[in-house]
């Protein structure tokens, strides 16, 4: 995944709560959960995140990039509403999760090619 305040790109992490494999456990529009399913992409650059807006502050107008923490409080959208991995829409690379600073995170890279999802 890549977030465009980030610094770094991230991995998703689906928990294997829906059984349902496509050689990993496949995600739904619902594994949004920060820290659980979003980790950390480095360091954020917003200037919407509180913890950027104070550093940049006390670095007198220099921006200072903080520590990434996702807020990503709405589920994936669209995902793919013909496809339902534990009675929800399943996660494809076209899906965007957006962020409370700012960001929207796409999938870079999915973490399968076996199975398509339309």
């Amino acid at each position: 995944m890549k977030c465009p305040f980030g610094v770094a790109p991230s991995t998703l992490s689906v928990l294997p709560l829906n059984r349902t494999m496509t050689g990993a456990p496949a995600a739904n529009i619902m594994d949004n959960k920060p820290m659980m399913n979003v980790p950390p992409f480095g360091m954020c650059n917003s200037m919407a995140n509180p913890m950027v807006i104070a550093a940049t502050a006390a670095a007198l107008g220099a921006l200072t990039p903080m520590p990434c923490i996702p807020m990503t409080m709405a589920p994936w959208v669209p995902g793919a509403p013909t496809v339902l991995i534990g009675n929800m829409p399943a996660l494809n690379n076209s899906s965007k999760l957006m962020c409370m600073w700012g960001g929207v995170i796409q999938i870079l890279v999915p973490g399968q090619f076996t199975t398509m999802i339309p």
